[in-house]
């Protein structure tokens, strides 16, 4: 019961102080803050204004991370346009290249692809971008990344492959 109310407890001021970590958070990164809102204007007058492309935040996040996070194309597209790294990892080792293709956002893919994402490049259990595609169900990712040259037969540290065991009838539909 005392355990109930404390989590209670906690969760309401939890929620109470969210909004003003959020405005700290935006006003200590303006360009993770325009990134996360696809404001494409403000990412170009930060840029333009000497803010630095591949600035990170707390999390070790770049801007243009951020914006994979949200799925903000515009966004994505002018942070790499400007020379962001798209292989640069946060602190748990995701990076823009990593997330889009674990999160099946193909057009964010896409781009960092044509603009030197590392196939090689583990997350932090130490699998590709096409074990979490696969395992999701992100069919045109899968074929993305496959026809891109991500190995297939990569073993990340769970033992886990992109496609384990054969199961991968979903991808010839």
């Amino acid at each position: 019961m005392a355990r109930s109310i404390v989590m209670a407890v906690f969760t309401v001021v939890l929620l109470a102080c969210t909004p003003i970590l959020s405005k700290a958070v935006m006003k200590a990164y303006p360009l993770h803050s325009a990134a996360g809102n696809d404001d494409v204007a403000a990412i170009e007058q930060l840029l333009s204004g000497g803010t630095e492309t591949d600035a990170r935040d707390s999390s070790g996040a770049t801007a243009l991370l951020v914006a994979t996070r949200a799925n903000k194309v515009r966004a994505a597209q002018t942070l790499i346009a400007a020379g962001a790294d798209v292989n640069a990892k946060d602190n748990i080792s995701d990076s823009a290249y990593l997330y889009a293709g674990a999160r099946g956002h193909l057009d964010i893919l896409k781009l960092t692809l044509t603009h030197g994402a590392d196939l090689k490049s583990t997350n932090r259990y130490g699998g590709t971008a096409l074990i979490p595609a696969a395992e999701r169900g992100h069919v045109q990712t899968v074929r993305t990344l496959i026809e891109a040259g991500v190995d297939v037969d990569h073993v990340n540290n769970l033992g886990w492959t992109s496609i384990a065991g054969g199961h991968y009838s979903w991808l010839r539909r």
